[in-house]
Parts: structure tokens; C-alpha cells; sequence
């Protein structure tokens, strides 16, 4: 039996869940979830030697808590481009949020804020460092931007925690947002 690449197993499911659930015959309820079994004939179209086990350890040992998986079904539990009901507890804690970008995106932000672009949320993180290699995804010359997430509250924003760093919000108005030139 071929060794599977666990990184590679994880992108499609994380492509699957997130955006194309039907592309692969899956029809999620409105929270997002899809049967685990269903899941994993789904990714064999790909990678045939794919089962449950080999599915539920990229669940528990994912480092960004991607997945979700109640009641034998599983869901991603961020960064869907279709509409799904999320059910995230709020963030009251963090004082203090960041974000990657790449510099040619700076002027824009300033602007405009941050906005979820095709997403349902704009992406945040409790990491520096995760929010770095999450904006080196999307060029060499990276931001680091400083979100104050008291400036998002004030302003009648919810923070929700999606997974161990992540955290969600609709959007991120300019004035909450500092840049770390360092």
C-alpha cells in the first residue's frame, strides 16, 4: 500500500469543505457538516487507500484545529466560500489579533479595512508567526498587520474563535488596524 501524504489528504478535504462540497457529490447541511463516511469516498476519487482512521488523525493532530467532527460528521470549521451557519463561541479575551498581507495589498487595507473577499469572514489570527506564513502564501514581501480587537468590539464587531489561533470576524475597519514595520 502507498504511503499517504497527510498535508496532501488535509488540502483536499480543506478544499472540499470549504468550497466545493458538491464538486464531490456532498451536499453539507447548513452548519457546514458532511457525513465522515461520505467524506472519505469522496477524497478515494483521489487517493483510494483513504479511511476514516487515516481522516481522524489529520483531525486531531491538524495545528491550526481546521476540522470538526460531531456525531460522525465532520465540517471545516473556517474559511467557507459558501454560506454556512457557523457556530463559533466568542472571543472576549484577546486584546490584540494579526493578520498577513502582502505589502501591494497595504494601501487598499488602509482605505478600506479588511474585507472577506470571497470568504464568509476575514481571517485573524492570536499568532504572529501563523499570520506571517499565512500572508507569505500570497507573496515574498509580507505585512504584518496589528489588529486591537477592543477597537473591533467597540465598533459592534464579534470575534469568534474557530479553531486554536484562528479567530473570525465580518470585518476589520482601518482605525483598528496598526502595521508592524519590523
Amino acid at each position: 500500500m502507498k504511503r499517504l501524504n497527510k498535508q496532501k489528504v488535509s488540502r483536499l478535504m480543506a478544499y472540499i469543505l470549504r468550497h466545493s462540497p458538491e464538486e464531490f457529490g456532498l451536499k453539507p447541511d447548513e452548519r457546514g457538516f458532511v457525513l465522515l463516511d461520505e467524506l472519505v469516498r469522496a477524497l478515494k476519487t483521489a487517493y483510494p487507500d483513504v479511511d476514516g482512521e487515516f481522516i481522524l488523525e489529520i483531525v486531531k493532530n491538524d495545528p491550526k484545529g481546521r476540522y470538526e467532527i460531531k456525531d460522525g460528521k465532520i465540517r471545516a470549521r473556517y474559511g467557507h466560500s459558501y454560506p454556512v451557519s457557523l457556530d463559533h463561541g466568542e472571543d472576549m479575551e484577546s486584546r490584540v489579533l494579526y493578520h498577513g498581507t502582502p505589502r501591494r495589498n497595504l494601501k487598499s487595507i488602509l482605505r478600506e479595512g479588511l474585507k472577506p473577499m470571497k470568504r464568509q469572514f476575514v481571517h485573524l489570527t492570536t499568532s504572529r508567526s501563523e499570520a506571517l506564513e499565512t500572508g507569505r502564501r500570497h507573496g515574498r514581501n509580507v505585512v504584518l498587520l496589528i489588529i486591537d480587537a477592543d477597537c473591533l468590539r467597540r465598533k459592534g464587531l464579534k470575534i469568534y474563535r474557530a479553531g486554536k489561533n484562528v479567530r473570525l470576524v465580518e470585518k476589520v475597519p482601518p482605525e483598528c488596524i496598526t502595521i508592524n514595520e519590523k
